[in-house]
């Protein structure tokens, strides 16, 4: 029997067209254009072997997904090729899609630090739960690489530059699908933004987890039970009112009115919605972040310590 099982993983392995070095296990759950609705807060309720099958419909290439989530007395650890559960790229990327091996590791007792931690360009923001990373941080500013002269919008990697672009914005032009992702230089999807196919989007229920920060806490859907009425969540984040100020020492100045083309653009006012800074919140004893329909999307900081292994 243990002989029949090896031959099994090898003709399944041979035959895996599209998971690139990651096969997955044939009792791999898949989950295939499945919404999440688990809200279970721990990374370790979510130990398993998953799979998806999906096509890039500008291409019309079919890839595999594979997820695996394994624990131990104070880790996850998610290894994953970077492949997502649903269909995806609606629109040509600027680089062509890859199967890429990625592992990352989080705590499964997350913990609020003294302060929290900026986003940075150095660190990927959080995995979700069909494998797929999230990277907020646009690598690309003002009056940098191929700006304000209408090229690609790239090399902008000091992450304190000032007027850095905002993906989400319609008018910048990133090149991200329906889902606000696109490809990096290696092939590997990532989203940008709000991961729309993770969630049940009806709004006739809360919603459940989606993903875990690097920090380890989760990352829900945008939808609350508040006192027996489901609704989304509010951003505590809005636009600075009048023109853009010049920052000290920033080199190249957009000018105009804050809105919303850059990060800069925004502020946190705690009167403004129902999010931290972090763009979190505690509910039921139990700290999480949130997706929201406006800026920052999903989170602006780390509220707890970002692993190593989320380092780029």
């Amino acid at each position: 029997m243990r002989d029949s099982g090896r031959f099994m993983i090898l003709v399944f392995a041979m035959f895996c067209v599209g998971c690139g070095g990651l096969t997955p296990d044939p009792s791999a759950k898949d989950i295939t254009n499945i919404a999440m609705s688990n809200t279970e807060t721990s990374c370790s309720a979510y130990a398993g072997s998953y799979k998806s099958s999906v096509t890039e419909t500008a291409s019309k290439k079919t890839f595999v997904g594979v997820l695996n989530i394994t624990t131990s007395d104070s880790k996850c650890t998610f290894t994953s090729n970077s492949i997502p559960n649903h269909d995806f790229g609606d629109v040509s990327f600027h680089n062509t899609v890859a199967a890429i091996t990625e592992t990352f590791t989080m705590t499964v007792e997350p913990k609020a630090a003294s302060k929290s931690t900026a986003l940075s360009l150095r660190v990927d923001n959080a995995i979700f739960l069909n494998g797929v990373k999230l990277d907020l941080l646009a690598a690309a500013c003002y009056g940098v690489g191929g700006e304000p002269l209408g090229k690609e919008k790239i090399g902008c990697f000091e992450t304190n530059k000032p007027w850095r672009y905002d993906p989400m914005f319609s008018g910048n032009n990133f090149g991200t699908d329906k889902h606000n992702a696109h490809t990096q230089p290696d092939g590997a999807y990532h989203y940008h933004g709000n991961p729309k196919a993770m969630y049940d989007t009806s709004g006739k229920k809360a919603s459940g987890v989606i993903g875990f920060a690097a920090d380890g806490f989760p990352i829900f859907g945008p939808y609350i039970d508040d006192k027996g009425t489901i609704r989304k969540v509010k951003s505590g984040y809005k636009l600075k009112s009048g023109k853009r100020k010049n920052q000290q020492g920033e080199g190249a100045f957009p000018g105009g009115s804050y809105n919303g083309k850059f990060v800069d653009d925004y502020e946190w006012d705690a009167k403004n919605g129902d999010l931290d800074e972090c763009n979190g919140m505690t509910r039921d004893g139990k700290y999480g972040y949130y997706v929201t329909d406006a800026y920052p999307w999903v989170m602006k900081c780390f509220k707890g310590t970002p692993d190593p292994s989320f380092n780029k």
